[in-house]
């Protein structure tokens, strides 16, 4: 699956990570399926880990309309974690309009720990470390 979250309802903070080729309607279907999870609350911040993403595919229209559609809160802090200069300019894009529509916490990182920190959360939160260090593969349900 191109992207993937987990809710920390204790942190109240949603981790969302995208993986590979990440389009539009992988963007859209992330969405539908985090409002439908019911332990999401509008009000969370999110650490968005761009990382293992290798090919982003919208156009700037489509990153617009995404910006309008955010499901977070216009208060929600959101740090975008990013390791090339394309997700970095998306990324930035996003924020723009998201910032035009009265959303101002959105920012962009180079690095993990350092958006870890700008969130207060511990320099080595990483929900999905037991996951991915389960030999099995198995996944708990998003």
């Amino acid at each position: 699956m191109p992207a993937d979250f987990r809710i920390d309802e204790q942190r109240a903070l949603v981790y969302s990570r995208g993986l590979g080729n990440f389009t539009y309607d992988e963007f859209l279907d992330h969405m539908s399926r985090l409002i439908a999870d019911p332990r999401f609350r509008p009000e969370f911040n999110q650490v968005v880990d761009c990382r293992s993403i290798t090919a982003m595919v919208f156009t700037a229209e489509q990153v617009k309309d995404l910006a309008g559609r955010s499901v977070f809160s216009a208060r929600s802090r959101r740090a975008f974690v990013v390791s090339a200069d394309l997700p970095f300019g998306l990324a930035r894009m996003f924020a723009s309009y998201r910032e035009m529509g009265g959303a101002a916490g959105i920012m962009i990182f180079r690095g993990m720990p350092t958006a870890l920190s700008w969130l207060n959360l511990p320099p080595d939160y990483d929900p999905f470390a037991e996951i991915d260090s389960n030999p099995g593969g198995q996944r708990t349900p998003t």
